[in-house]
């Protein structure tokens, strides 16, 4: 003897209905039907702007001590930044748009960085990578500068001695973030300060 089926009744009663005709699917404002064309999408010009900022950081030839070398590995395959299409490290200051502070900056370096600091373009961005770019980290003496944000203005800051390369991308990837989000750069901390540091050549400020 088996079973009854308790869902007999609504299973037949279902079965029996008339199937639902096909409606077509309403058509938009301007008349455009899906026909397998490209078709278009909406978006604010600056979230547009800084995708293609974000996605294109050229990076300046800065490196002034040992994680230099951490940033070299992440130019090499193993990382690979030009993932994020910043493989092109330009050695013009002109042709850059992001400065990477890799290793300590002494005081007779300090003029230099802030001269090649002002000869890019805006925008432009400044991440300090590793303890000694951000505050000095074990040379707390009067010849290294205590963190480069007392010169130029700091985005993102890196911590490690050295910082590996995982570091530097996940900083960068901040970074990205940052420019997307429309997330404006700190303050100059030499025009907040009214101070002056003249470069080898001159101050081209005036």
């Amino acid at each position: 003897m088996g079973l009854k089926n308790p869902w007999e009744p609504v299973q037949a009663y279902s079965n029996t209905q008339t199937p639902r005709l096909r409606k077509p699917l309403p058509m938009s404002v301007n008349g455009h039907e899906k026909d397998g064309d490209f078709g278009i999408f909406t978006t604010q010009v600056n979230k547009l702007i800084g995708w293609g900022r974000s996605s294109s950081l050229w990076p300046a030839l800065f490196g002034l001590a040992c994680c230099a070398i951490e940033m070299m590995a992440t130019s090499a395959d193993r990382f690979d930044i030009s993932r994020f299409g910043a493989e092109v490290y330009r050695a013009s200051p002109r042709q850059a748009d992001l400065m990477i502070v890799a290793g300590r900056c002494s005081v007779k370096m300090a003029p230099v960085l802030r001269q090649i600091y002002d000869q890019m373009p805006e925008p432009k961005w400044v991440i300090a990578m590793g303890a000694c770019a951000s505050c000095g980290g074990v040379f707390n003496n009067y010849a290294i500068v205590q963190g480069v944000d007392k010169i130029v203005p700091v985005d993102v800051f890196i911590p490690g001695c050295p910082p590996t390369p995982d570091m530097l991308l996940f900083g960068f990837n901040e970074l990205q973030r940052k420019i997307r989000e429309g997330i404006p750069n700190p303050p100059d901390p030499l025009k907040a300060s009214g101070l002056k540091l003249g470069g080898p050549v001159g101050d081209e400020r005036g």
